[in-house]
This record gives C-alpha cells, sequence and structure tokens, in this order.
C-alpha cells in the first residue's frame, strides 16, 4: 500500500497552466526587421508548419509530464510493507562493557593460548547477543566516559556488530562504572516496570565516574532495575623469566585492581547477582544463567516496515528531461535542414 506524507503539493498541478493563462505575454523592445524576401521565407514556414506543430505539441506533453513527476516525488509516496507483529514478551536489556585500557590484558585461556580480555568479551557477548529473541536489547561502551553505543532495540545483529567492533582507547583508558549505570538507568527508567535489566562487565575499580557507584545503585534499585554484575580477569598470570624462559618467572594477579566489593553490593543493592568470569568457559557459563531470567510479559504491537519511493518519480522526470532535450535538438536541426537546402539551390542558381 502506498501512502502520501504530504498530498496536499499535488494542488499545485494546474500552477504552470494558471501562470501561461494568467500572467502578460512578454513584449520585446527590439525594432522591426525589413525581410525584403519575406514572401520567400513564408512560402518555406508553411511546408514546416505542420512538423513544428507537432514537435511543440510534444515537447508540452513532456515538460507537463516532468512537472507531475516532481510533484509525485515532492508528495514523498511511501510503500507501506505487511503487518509485523512483534514479541510480546521478553526483557529491556542494557549490557554495558568495559573497554579501558587494563582490558587490553592477555589472561583468558583460549585452548593453548592467552587471549585479550575484550576479545573473549566481545566473542561470548555476541553469542549470548545473538539469543536475545524476545528481548530488547542495548549497548553501553565506557572508559573514561560511558556512551549509549546502541538504544534498546529488537535489531540485535547491530548491537552484535557494535560490540565487535567496539575499540579499547575510544572511551579513554580509565573506568567510569558509576557513569555507565547512571546512562543505563536513564534509558531503562522509561520502560515498563519489571523487565529492567542492567549487566554490567568490569576488569577494574572506578577512577573516573562523576556519580559513585553505589549512588548509580541506588538510584536503580529505586526504579526497579536489576544490575547483574560480572568480574572479568584471571587469578594468577605466569610472567617468563630470562629470555623468555622459566627461569625467573614469577607469578602475579592480573585482577588486582577488581573492586570485587563494591560489584557484589551493587548487585545486592538492586535484586541482581555478582558474577566472577576467570576465563571464556566460565563467562559462557555466567551468560548461560542469565538466560534463564523470567521473560516479562508485554503488550503486543503491531509494526509495518516502511520503504521511501520518493527517488522513482525523480528518475522518471530525469529520463523525461533527457527525452525532452533530445526531441529539442532534433526539433532544431528539422529546421535548420530546408534552410540549408535552400541556401545550396540559390548557390547552384
Amino acid at each position: 500500500m502506498i501512502e502520501w506524507l504530504w498530498p496536499w503539493v499535488f494542488v499545485l498541478a494546474p500552477l504552470p497552466l494558471l501562470a501561461r493563462r494568467l500572467l502578460p505575454r512578454a513584449q520585446s523592445g527590439e525594432s522591426a526587421l525589413l525581410a525584403p524576401f519575406f514572401q520567400r521565407w513564408q512560402q518555406l514556414g508553411a511546408a514546416q508548419g505542420r512538423a513544428t506543430l507537432r514537435g511543440g505539441t510534444l515537447a508540452a506533453w513532456l515538460a507537463w509530464l516532468i512537472w507531475l513527476l516532481l510533484l509525485l516525488a515532492a508528495a514523498r509516496p511511501v510503500w507501506i510493507g505487511a503487518a509485523v507483529e512483534l514479541p510480546d514478551s521478553g526483557r529491556d536489556l542494557m549490557l554495558a562493557v568495559d573497554i579501558s585500557g587494563s582490558m587490553r590484558i592477555e589472561d583468558m585461556q583460549v585452548g593453548n593460548k592467552l587471549a585479550r580480555r575484550v576479545d573473549a568479551v566481545k566473542q561470548v557477548g555476541a553469542d549470548f547477543i545473538g539469543r536475545r529473541s524476545g528481548d530488547r536489547l542495548g549497548l553501553i561502551l565506557f572508559g573514561s566516559n560511558a556512551y549509549v553505543q546502541s538504544p534498546l532495540s529488537f535489531d540485535t545483529r547491530t548491537v552484535q556488530r557494535f560490540l565487535r567492533e567496539a575499540q579499547l582507547g575510544f572511551a579513554g583508558r580509565e573506568t567510569a562504572i558509576g557513569d555507565a549505570i547512571g546512562l543505563a538507568v536513564k534509558r531503562l527508567r522509561e520502560r515498563p516496570a519489571q523487565s529492567r535489566v542492567l549487566i554490567l562487565l568490569t576488569d577494574g575499580r572506578d577512577t573516573a565516574s562523576t556519580v559513585q557507584p553505589i549512588e548509580a545503585a541506588r538510584l536503580a534499585a529505586e526504579l526497579g532495575i536489576r544490575i547483574y554484575t560480572i568480574g572479568i580477569g584471571a587469578d594468577e598470570l605466569t610472567l617468563p623469566g630470562l629470555f623468555g624462559s622459566s627461569f625467573g618467572a614469577r607469578q602475579v594477579d592480573p585482577s588486582a585492581e577488581l573492586d570485587e566489593a563494591t560489584l557484589q553490593q551493587i548487585a545486592q543493592l538492586t535484586g541482581g547477582s555478582y558474577f566472577r568470569a576467570r576465563n571464556p568457559g566460565e563467562l559462557t557459563a555466567i551468560y548461560a544463567m542469565l538466560d534463564e531470567l523470567e521473560p516479562v510479559e508485554h503488550e503486543s504491537s503491531v509494526y509495518r516496515p516502511r520503504q521511501a519511493l520518493g527517488y522513482l518519480p525523480l528518475l522518471c522526470a530525469l529520463l523525461a528531461s533527457f527525452a525532452l532535450a533530445l526531441q529539442q535538438g532534433l526539433r532544431n536541426m528539422s529546421l535548420s535542414l530546408p534552410g540549408r537546402a535552400t541556401r545550396l539551390r540559390e548557390e547552384v542558381r
């Protein structure tokens, strides 16, 4: 079904005809030219009169066609597709992911290799997003600052792509956990109660927020937003010794900066849970547990896809203008040929 967003534009259709009827003809201020051979020129012009009339009529029809096509485009036609019923159950889920500088640490064991924390989060998180059938999903990325990379949407493919394309350092090297929670609260507070969920994933402690994480968590609890916190990072990491050998190797705790106490308190205040992910396997298991969250019924809604069609009459108007220019060129050429033939005959005589 086609819908016209600006149908009042069609009122302008008779405008060229009204302008031709009501406006005075242009007056020429040039002097008349005395033509001594006017009778001969008149005879030559009479032979071309009918052809000229036909050419003028075709040009007028083409001009009218171009005008109407431009009006069709200006009326903004839109194709309304068949109704698509959106899922009537699910959650409004925001995923807040830490992309601060510490997420580049390689302590996530994948097979026989160590992977960066952010790479493990991207891989496992993308799989989790892909299973969010019926959920509205949004993505917040935070470092020194927090920003919404994707608002709440049923388009999980786009959210997946945004997560995979996230780069370390884009939001700064520090960690603003409180600002990320505050931004999620701002996005979730307008959604139906009992379906607001935030999953916050970080590997450090708050070092850059303008709002303290606990204060933001209390505000989330007042609005019925549950926060599930996930601490990322291994408990121990072996640093190689001299020339990469075991000689002089030592054990370190790469997650020494992880503020587990604050993350646990945030989850407790909001009715959520705290999880510890020391490797991609544990992170996958955590996401599997989050899959078991009970969906909340929503009011069913219907969506009709819309596609703008204004480019079609514009394309036709462009083709018609080419045809008009070609017709005028051929007409001028046909009018000049008899004159050339007459001049040749005069030269022969």
